[in-house]
């Protein structure tokens, strides 16, 4: 099996899966500066590409994992979608965006249930799901803050 150069450029979010540290960060932080692009925290714009993302880190998530093992450090697409996720329906600011990928970040490892079980399914599913669950939840989270703070 091969991964093509846009495979590569897209299932390792943007190249930063081949960083040899800490990667879902890194893959991470390049969501975050995409979410600064003018127009793309618009809501039909960053739902649009989440789907797209998710959909297709299933396909190339899975083409990773035959190449690189169970889960790869080298395949970031899923981090990418859990901060997208994360970030949905927020104000833009700073501080805000800082917060939600931090609140991402630590779910992302602790992995809440059915994250963890979600991890275990084969293939780009594994690979995905369990980002987006912890996605989900960090939105939430987010969400809370904000209505406590009365943003």
């Amino acid at each position: 099996m091969k991964i093509n150069i846009f495979e590569k450029w897209l299932g390792s979010g943007f190249f930063t899966g081949y960083i040899p540290f800490a990667s879902g960060t890194f893959g991470s932080l390049a969501a975050l500066l995409i979410y600064y692009i003018p127009g793309f925290s618009n809501p039909p714009v960053i739902i649009t590409v989440i789907i797209f993302f998710a959909f297709y880190g299933i396909y190339v998530g899975t083409k990773f994992e035959k190449i690189y093992g169970k889960d790869p450090a080298e395949c970031t697409i899923d981090e990418v979608v859990g901060m997208w996720i994360t970030l949905l329906f927020v104000p833009k600011t700073i501080m805000i965006s800082l917060t939600g990928f931090l609140i991402w970040r630590l779910l992302d490892i602790i992995k809440p249930f059915p994250a963890r079980q979600a991890e275990k399914l084969q293939g780009g599913l594994g690979i995905m799901l369990d980002d987006v669950i912890a996605g989900a939840y960090s939105l939430i989270i987010l969400q809370v803050i904000l209505i406590i703070f009365k943003y």
